[in-house]
């Protein structure tokens, strides 16, 4: 069958089938707001990690003011991203829920169990047709009728059950190793929160208003049509999920049009502007637009902060950084259903403001640390990665039977849970 060359040499038990033989997709929406649905979880694609299938954080439709239709999900359905697939966001649904206009709920059929559904979907194979068909549209994204095209291919039930409880239990080991991993990297943001805190201890320096320093307090919109209308490459458009303490992070940055960026002059970017995230679970989150960024844009959740030349902006992003500048900052949300600093509320913050000499070596205390630190960071992100680079190929080679899973390979594994379990 044409596509199979995507996953390698198939075992001559397994089957080859197109994707909406083995699997449905739901249809119909619901209203978020209807009483029955808004404090349901609403899943979206910003909520899973990529290419792991970890769901990172989830709040009800109502707490994310949520107004178009969603998808109602059952426990148990695959949720899979359409957006970009090539980032591999899927997970299986861990209870009722909505999920994203941007993401397809998915329920197999009885050929094929939900897990190994699930992991067949984050493996190579399945990605390389995904991103053949969605690289043919402007906005990468796979539609229906292109998904139900997708070679799947699939094992007798027996075997199933077998690679779904090896995979369990062999990524549940990988991602405890990561976990221990990110925990260091926790310990690593104490220290620095330790240092900013030190930092900003002096009580004798002058204070002044964030309003009274500011050029310009403002923040962005959301470009008609949504996610929808992001496109694959343009002027960047900077989210929530982009701004964090450690710089901007653009892996899954959205793109839009120059025609758009224009529309959207108040919230151009300069660089030195310092950015702070104002709505969600992500409030706080802050740091500045680097000398060479070039053009970019925001959207409505992340605030524009351009300050005059009696204050640093890296001064400035440090101190909001800090436990300080974090307190007042947490302090003032606002909103019954949905977290949010107002831009008057931003600039009633108070900042201290001493000599410019003062704040340019208070920076270079406070970044010959974060040089020690970032030294020590990047190590541990590097085994973070070979270890999920290690765990998205086992899952390959398990979904395509390039490994044969064993009855063997289950006692060993479930020996090692056992002594992971007792230690």
């Amino acid at each position: 069958m044409e596509g199979s060359t995507w996953y390698g040499n198939i075992p001559t038990d397994w089957s080859v089938d197109r994707f909406k033989r083995i699997a449905t997709i739901r249809n119909g929406q619901v209203d978020p707001e209807d009483d029955r649905y808004k404090d349901l979880p609403l899943f979206a694609p910003n909520h899973i990690e990529s290419g792991t299938g970890r769901l990172l954080e989830v709040e009800s439709a109502d707490a994310q003011g949520a107004e178009s239709g969603k998808f109602l999900v059952e426990p148990g359905e695959v949720i899979y991203s359409k957006i970009r697939p090539e980032l591999r966001k899927v997970i299986v649904a861990p209870f009722k829920g909505l999920c994203s206009a941007d993401m397809y709920p998915v329920r197999p059929l009885y050929r094929v169990e939900a897990r190994f559904l699930y992991y067949e979907m984050l493996s190579d194979g399945f990605s390389q047709y995904t991103l053949l068909e969605s690289g043919r549209v402007a906005m990468p994204k796979i539609n229906r009728q292109s998904l139900g095209e997708c070679i799947f291919v699939y094992p007798d039930l027996k075997q199933q059950a077998r690679i779904c409880e090896y995979l369990d239990l062999s990524c549940a080991a990988i991602d405890a190793a990561m976990a221990a991993k990110r925990r260091q990297i926790e310990t690593l943001d104490e220290l620095r929160k330790a240092t900013l805190h030190a930092a900003f201890a002096n009580e004798n320096w002058p204070v002044e208003r964030v309003k009274d320093v500011a050029i310009k307090i403002g923040s962005g919109v959301t470009p008609e049509g949504g996610a929808s209308g992001y496109l694959d490459e343009g002027i960047p458009l900077l989210r929530s999920q982009n701004v964090h303490f450690d710089g901007l992070r653009l892996e899954d940055v959205a793109f839009i049009s120059q025609e758009t960026h224009a529309e959207m002059a108040s919230s151009q970017l300069k660089p030195q502007d310092v950015l702070l995230n104002i709505t969600g679970a992500s409030i706080g989150r802050c740091t500045f637009v680097p000398d060479d960024f070039g053009e970019g844009n925001v959207n409505q959740h992340v605030c524009i902060i351009r300050v005059s030349h009696k204050l640093h902006h890296r001064f400035f992003a440090a101190f909001l950084a800090s436990p300080r500048g974090q307190e007042q900052v947490l302090s003032s949300f606002t909103g019954a259903s949905r977290q949010g600093l107002s831009h008057k509320e931003l600039g009633f913050i108070s900042i201290p403001l001493p000599a410019l000499k003062i704040q340019r070596d208070t920076l270079g205390k406070i970044e010959q640390q974060d040089s020690k630190q970032n030294q020590v960071r990047k190590s541990i992100e590097s085994q973070i990665t070979t270890l999920n680079a290690y765990r998205k190929s086992l899952i390959h080679e398990c979904v395509t039977g390039q490994r044969r899973v064993t009855e063997a390979d289950l006692v060993r594994v479930r020996r090692t849970e056992t002594e992971s379990t007792r230690a």
